[in-house]
């Protein structure tokens, strides 16, 4: 299973930023998709996680700002990001959980290699 996520960069204080990811390969299930960032020098710390279940948790630093967006279907998982500040400047990881091959298969946890997110004016 791959993860490939997009668009991070650079944005002014304030501004917008949607990330995306896609997830691919042997999929029958997935548990749960979602983002995690780590900064310099901190933690890996929660974003936004969607569970196949239509529930969504968020941060405590979000307030608001964020949206978690997912396609089942097409495996995708979208971060919509607004009211950007310079703290929210980290790479931006995207993670799966509870991913089955098959019905019967084991459930297991996948990373993204992570995009950066730099918010500076």
């Amino acid at each position: 299973v791959q993860l490939v996520e997009s668009g991070g960069g650079l944005v002014q204080p304030g501004g917008s930023l949607r990330l995306s990811c896609a997830a691919s390969g042997n999929i029958f299930s997935i548990s749960a998709m979602g983002w995690f960032r780590q900064a310099p020098g901190k933690e890996r710390e929660l974003v936004a996680m969607a569970t196949s279940g239509g529930t969504s948790d968020y941060g405590d630093f979000v307030k608001g700002r964020f949206t978690i967006f997912r396609d089942h279907a097409k495996n995708l998982v979208y971060l919509q990001m607004n009211s950007l500040k310079p703290e929210d400047t980290a790479v931006y990881y995207c993670h799966t959980r509870g991913v089955r091959g098959s019905r019967w298969s084991n459930n297991m946890d996948y990373w993204g290699k992570g995009t950066l997110v730099t918010v500076s004016s």
